[in-house]
């Protein structure tokens, strides 16, 4: 008993022996390969694309420190993008505006719409829910304004209910009039709307009802900065609003039933990397329903299948496609991804 014993020891000390030398062998062969590749690696491919990306987005640093820095975190970036295209999902992302940019950075710099316990407090005006179109595209019928930059301005809040005013305005007049989002910025300062530090559409909304209505672009144009509120252009009305009204939350078909008659501002979270590097296609990448930024439904449609919101954003025409992002539709969350469904809200406009 004792022999057979000893044998046993015996044999489990020489299993965990062979498996130390198998593992010692594997992690050394593992380092060694690891070694070899750093060895072989080329890095000027690498530095030649990203001197192309330099220049194609006008990019300077102050020096070289920086110059490196930012290298490392584009590099990172694009291999990210490399990774998640190489899925075959329904978007692709790319090295875009922001693939010098930590996610950090991307969402303490161009978000804005401010979270709380804010009132979600305007009228609910009922849309007709039945024989909706399968597609609608406010920009073919004339509604959309060219796509507009924010900045480093966290105004996005802004962008998206001028979105919304500049449309039902063409609707309901037949002018297309691009309007001043730094007067909302400037004008609508208060302690919900706090210009380039963020703020939320609704109390846009009101604020162009209770101040008589809102300028032109080209008489307040934009400064991506807060300012003081001019008040004698902030008394030039291009463009009046009766009220306004929102969507009641979580309901996928309400909210395609107020597109299918107006644009409509909405939040979400646009807080992720897919996002941030987002090209073309139908988004459908990974975000929560915390809200943190301002947008505008411009219509909606379907793509290979995937059934889509057509988003316009206020990052510029070099981001996503050509500025305009499509977010799957019709999910199984009834907040709709990113929270899309959660917050939306448009303005009414009589005549």
């Amino acid at each position: 008993m004792k022999q057979l014993f000893a044998l046993e020891n015996v044999c489990i000390t020489s299993t965990i022996i062979t498996t130390v030398v198998l593992l010692c062998f594997s992690f050394l062969h593992s380092s060694a390969s690891i070694v070899e590749s750093r060895k072989n690696y080329d890095p000027k491919p690498m530095v030649k694309k990203y001197e192309e990306w330099l220049k194609h987005y006008g990019r300077r640093y102050n020096d070289k420190e920086e110059w490196e820095m930012r290298f490392g975190i584009y590099q990172s970036n694009v291999q990210y993008v490399e990774y998640v295209n190489s899925q075959n999902l329904s978007y692709k992302l790319k090295d875009n505006q922001f693939a010098d940019t930590t996610n950090e950075e991307f969402k303490s710099i161009y978000l804005g719409y401010k979270t709380g316990n804010h009132p979600h407090d305007g009228q609910n005006f009922t849309f007709e829910k039945v024989n909706l179109p399968a597609t609608v595209d406010w920009r073919k019928q004339g509604a959309v304004t060219p796509v507009k930059d924010q900045g480093s301005c966290g105004s996005c809040w802004a962008f998206s209910a001028v979105a919304a005013v500049e449309g039902i305005n063409k609707i309901k007049t037949g002018r297309l009039v691009s309007l001043s989002e730094q007067e909302l910025v400037d004008c609508d300062y208060n302690s919900n709307n706090e210009g380039c530090n963020g703020g939320f559409m609704e109390k846009a909304f009101e604020f162009i009802k209770t101040n008589g209505g809102i300028t032109t672009e080209l008489d307040y144009p934009y400064a991506g900065k807060n300012d003081k509120c001019n008040r004698a252009k902030e008394k030039d009305h291009a463009v009046t609003i009766t009220s306004y009204g929102t969507v009641p939350k979580s309901d996928d078909l309400a909210l395609q039933a107020a597109v299918a008659k107006q644009p409509v501002s909405v939040a979400i979270d646009a807080s992720g990397f897919d996002f941030q590097l987002y090209s073309q296609g139908v988004f459908s990448g990974f975000c929560s329903k915390n809200l943190n930024h301002g947008v505008a439904i411009v219509g909606y449609g379907e793509e290979s299948g995937e059934k889509y919101w057509l988003v316009k954003n206020s990052w510029g025409t070099k981001w996503g496609e050509a500025g305009y992002i499509k977010m799957k539709r019709g999910t199984k969350n009834k907040e709709g991804l990113c929270g899309i469904n959660l917050e939306a809200s448009y303005p009414v406009k009589s005549s």
